[in-house]
């Protein structure tokens, strides 16, 4: 195939402002803000019936990620193809210079301090390891992906990140980059046995990685096992969960009516645990409810990525889609003791800027792709396999 006929086949597909509104997913939009909303209202409840201090700083976070979650869907997905690689950049030298000069919060050093808001380089580069990720891989092929030599490229993509936030030490985070990086490395055609013998490797490490645990990341692995051990201390938290998701019944007790949540019994009610509260006060019902609008929105990324014509539109789909799904189901099996607490927010409902702002990138990501579905990007400038 010429020069002259590559040009014309990956000729760019131009949207109006008008065209690309037209494709946007508004029943996508539609949902976001209806979860959106929702956490609104219970971070109004965590406060006792107040908009102050959580709710209010919420609704202006989530009206600016909206904004931006717009802006970045309108973009054209060439330009994330492009700045893939360098966005990655960014997000790693933020994590460095968390190393060098973070702020320590609750024991913990994640945080940089910008003046107007502090950043959790972690949670952005969540969105960037999907950008490298889906960018590496747009320009291989399956063979390409069966040789091992391949993936030396890739697994420091994951890795290096997923070291540095691990020493922060930020064990939810870092397992949020290892499996969605692992995820999004199977997607891109790597043999499920490959990931049998790293598995295995790691089950052999184990006892070695229990040494190199902190103190509190040991502790919390034993209240996991048996939360009973320390009802008053480490395993409090887990407990009062625990009653407040069984004292809501089918129905709940009613907007600002839980006991757990309003009498203070259910500690990090405003973050980590907000799932129990709502579950608390809306019931089965209300907690199923909101799981089904996480469901759906996971399906709509699902069909973005499979309808996408180009690889990278689908990886990027893909990954931004199993991204959301981890923080969704590690929240929900973390505070209903399926596995140890390990500080990771729900999406939308629990208070956090940057946290927040992930996801919304994320979603805005993967209406990008849907609008520019039909935009073909070569693998390579001039692709001579074809």
């Amino acid at each position: 195939m010429t020069v002259g006929a590559i040009a014309a086949r990956f000729k760019a597909v131009e949207l109006t402002l008008f065209e690309k509104l037209r494709l946007l997913n508004w029943p996508f939009v539609a949902i976001v803000i209806l979860i959106g909303l929702v956490g609104y209202g219970m971070l109004y409840s965590a406060a006792g019936g107040s908009h102050e201090p959580w709710a209010w700083r919420h609704s202006v976070r989530f009206a600016v990620g909206l904004v931006l979650m717009l802006a970045i869907a309108l973009t054209d997905i060439r330009i994330w193809f492009r700045w893939a690689y360098a966005i990655y950049g960014i997000a790693l030298l933020g994590l460095i210079a968390v190393e060098i000069a973070g702020q320590i919060s609750m024991g913990a050093q994640r945080w940089i301090n910008l003046g107007l808001f502090q950043l959790q380089p972690s949670e952005v580069m969540k969105i960037a390891l999907v950008l490298a990720l889906a960018r590496y891989f747009h320009g291989t092929y399956l063979e390409d992906v069966a040789r091992p030599a391949q993936l030396i490229a890739p697994l420091a993509i994951v890795l290096v990140p997923t070291g540095l936030v691990l020493k922060q030490p930020d064990l939810g985070t870092s397992v949020m980059l290892l499996a969605g990086g692992g995820a999004l490395l199977f997607v891109a055609g790597v043999r499920w046995w490959k990931f049998a013998v790293v598995i295995g490797g790691v089950l052999g490490a184990l006892p070695i990685l229990w040494h190199q645990l902190h103190d509190y990341q040991k502790q919390r692995v034993m209240t996991f096992l048996d939360p009973e051990r320390d009802p008053l201390g480490a395993g409090y938290h887990i407990i009062q969960s625990k009653i407040a998701l069984g004292s809501g019944g089918l129905w709940g007790k009613g907007f600002l009516e839980g006991t757990q949540s309003q009498l203070s019994f259910l500690p990090e009610k405003q973050t980590d645990f907000v799932f129990t509260m709502l579950a608390e006060e809306a019931g089965l019902v209300g907690a199923l409810g909101l799981l089904c609008l996480f469901l759906v929105l996971t399906a709509y990324g699902l069909a973005f990525a499979l309808r996408a014509r180009s690889q990278f539109g689908r990886l990027l789909a893909m990954g931004a889609t199993l991204t959301f799904f981890l923080y969704v189901a590690i929240n929900i099996a973390m505070v209903t003791g399926l596995i140890p607490v390990v500080g990771v927010p729900l999406p939308l409902i629990s208070y956090g800027g940057t946290a927040m702002m992930t996801v919304l990138i994320g979603f805005g990501l993967m209406l990008s792709v849907d609008i520019h579905r039909d935009v073909a990007i070569p693998r390579f400038p001039v692709d001579s396999r074809h």
